[in-house]
């Protein structure tokens, strides 16, 4: 493999996330499956004490029923895997091309993750039915600074073994 074609993960990624948000909301919406071939119902007892406010909005299953509130969940895990995956690809790419220490690698690839969720959310303010919201983009670096905790535990470990 060609050392830049190490920069093709990371692009591809943010491609595949520059398409989600490109989706309107109904084409995303996870409830209609759910609805037909889940019954979440045995949960309601567990969580329909739980209520809070999340962008202006109430999230309880009062609000949203049980499928809206699980899927509110799988939305926002979403936002922390997907950057999580985004902010190890772009350390891969680094760690592959770049002839810098390991902290200069974890920060440049931080800063790049963090910078693509400011303008992936400033993206979806331009799709029909999406909102940009800053609490997603923290849900993003969140996802971020997880993946940088586990390169570093990993890290640390490697040179533990050696």
């Amino acid at each position: 493999m060609k050392k830049y074609t190490y920069w093709l993960l990371p692009i591809c990624w943010m491609g595949v996330i520059f398409y989600s948000s490109s989706t309107p909301y109904q084409e995303q919406d996870i409830k209609p499956f759910m609805s037909e071939y889940l019954d979440f119902s045995f949960l309601i007892p567990i969580v329909e004490g739980i209520s809070f406010s999340y962008h202006h909005s109430q999230v309880s299953v009062a609000a949203l029923g049980i499928n809206g509130f699980i899927e509110f969940f799988v939305r926002k895990g979403a936002h922390v895997s997907v950057y999580l995956i985004l902010m190890c690809l772009f350390y891969l790419a680094c760690k592959q091309t770049l002839r810098i220490s390991f902290k200069a690698r974890l920060a440049i690839s931080f800063i790049l993750t963090s910078l693509y969720a400011v303008t992936d959310e400033i993206h979806q303010g331009f799709t029909q039915n999406r909102t940009p919201y800053a609490g997603d983009v923290g849900l993003d670096v969140f996802g971020a600074l997880i993946a940088l905790v586990a390169i570093v535990f990993i890290n640390n470990l490697i040179k533990r073994r050696r």
